[in-house]
């Protein structure tokens, strides 16, 4: 498979990222984003691209993908409605429609998260956005489509979160969470996790869901070896 990353900077990218290199059947992970990738391996290239919105350099890059896992996010914590509908909701579909056009074929996995509205009419903000940009994602025309909604993620192998206060939140607890994890593997996902069931998506026949966690949970078992 040639896949793409969105996002592999971020807590759950990085953990997706390493999944992907460590499967077999990816044979290339094209990781694109503002800024150039620290790592190096033979099945990645790093596609910098300072504006998102503008994917015109870059486009050889989109054809023949078989699966597009979109883990770029910002926190909607002090952000207007507009301000993060045009970072969540804008930015994603203007990615999405792109990839549709260059690579039908392809499953589009998006980092959504639990507690998103998908009537798009509740009274949280966050949860609205999130919402609309689910379901107007799982209309284009790709093979599949899988709304992912993690909710508490215990970061691992190097994986951490690029806001500061969330970061902060995951080293404190970090010893309690790998117990909770262990005693409720089905509530709280590890960022192992996720990636193993982002890669299941991609493998299975074409669908359109929406994964809350358990169901994240059950398709990364699909796929567990022990790493």
């Amino acid at each position: 498979m040639k896949v793409l990353v969105f996002g592999a900077t971020g807590m759950v990218g990085h953990g997706v990222l390493r999944e992907c290199l460590l499967a077999d059947d990816v044979t290339q992970v094209v990781g694109v984003g503002r800024s150039p990738l620290a790592q190096q391996h033979p099945k990645l290239v790093s596609v910098v691209q300072p504006d998102l919105f503008d994917l015109a350099a870059v486009e050889a890059q989109l054809r023949d993908v078989d699966a597009c896992f979109f883990c770029l996010g910002v926190s909607s914590v002090g952000m207007s409605e507009a301000d993060y509908r045009r970072q969540t909701l804008d930015l994603t579909l203007s990615i999405a429609q792109t990839l549709a056009r260059a690579s039908p074929q392809a499953c589009f996995v998006y980092v959504s998260g639990t507690g998103t509205d998908s009537s798009e009419k509740g009274s949280s903000m966050w949860a609205r956005v999130k919402g609309r940009t689910e379901n107007e994602l799982m209309r284009l025309p790709f093979r599949s489509a899988f709304m992912f909604r993690p909710g508490v993620i215990q970061p691992l192998h190097g994986a951490r979160s690029k806001v500061g206060w969330i970061h902060a939140f995951y080293v404190l607890l970090g010893p309690l969470l790998s117990g909770l994890r262990a005693l409720f593997p089905r509530s709280l996902l590890s960022t192992v996790a996720i990636g193993r069931a982002m890669l299941a998506a991609a493998r299975a026949p074409a669908s359109r869901r929406v994964a809350e966690p358990a169901d994240i949970y059950a398709l990364s078992q699909e796929t567990a070896d022990g790493r």
